[in-house]
């Protein structure tokens, strides 16, 4: 996973310890992999505080806070929209206690799997549809018929009868 086994942007050990082990918006934007204009907009949408500011209004992030940068791309990887991450990742500082930390994690993880799931399901349905296609182009092969703006001697196939893959039967 990025941001893993890395050292955070490029502060040294002893700018880290002179800044309590936080990380300026700048080096944590790069150990996150991202730029400050995102990190910002994820605060301006409560998806990402910062740990605390400096007397001229720099921000400062826990270096653990990368792990949740990384959650919030890869939620939006999967197809969750900014609002459902924020829901579903809820505030820190909304939180009861230990036991409702807990069960909030609980239901991201479980969302989070279920949308690895759902996705899985798709690439696999899009990889059988690929599939089945490239099966099709090869009994293709030697076909003295060929689609032209007049005829479709491919849907159908003119050989077989049988009806083309839908990914091909868009291109003939």
């Amino acid at each position: 996973m990025p941001g893993e086994g890395r050292t955070w942007g490029t502060m040294s050990p002893a700018r880290m310890r002179e800044t309590n082990g936080l990380l300026k918006i700048g080096d944590f934007a790069e150990a996150a992999q991202t730029n400050l204009r995102t990190l910002r907009y994820y605060e301006e949408l409560g998806l990402l505080s910062p740990a605390s500011r400096s007397a001229g209004g720099f921000r400062y992030y826990r270096p653990t806070d990368v792990h949740r940068v990384l959650l919030i791309r890869n939620l939006q990887e999967l197809g969750l929209h900014l609002d459902g991450i924020r829901d579903l990742m809820g505030s820190r500082e909304a939180l009861e206690d230990n036991g409702d930390l807990l069960e909030r994690t609980r239901r991201a993880l479980e969302e989070h799997l279920e949308l690895l799931g759902k996705r899985m399901q798709m690439l696999d349905e899009q990889s059988a549809s690929i599939r089945s296609a490239l099966g099709k182009l090869d009994s293709c092969d030697g076909c003295e018929h060929s689609p032209d703006p007049e005829n479709n001697y491919c849907e159908p196939c003119a050989r077989t009868g049988a009806a083309l893959p839908a990914l091909l039967s868009a291109l003939f």
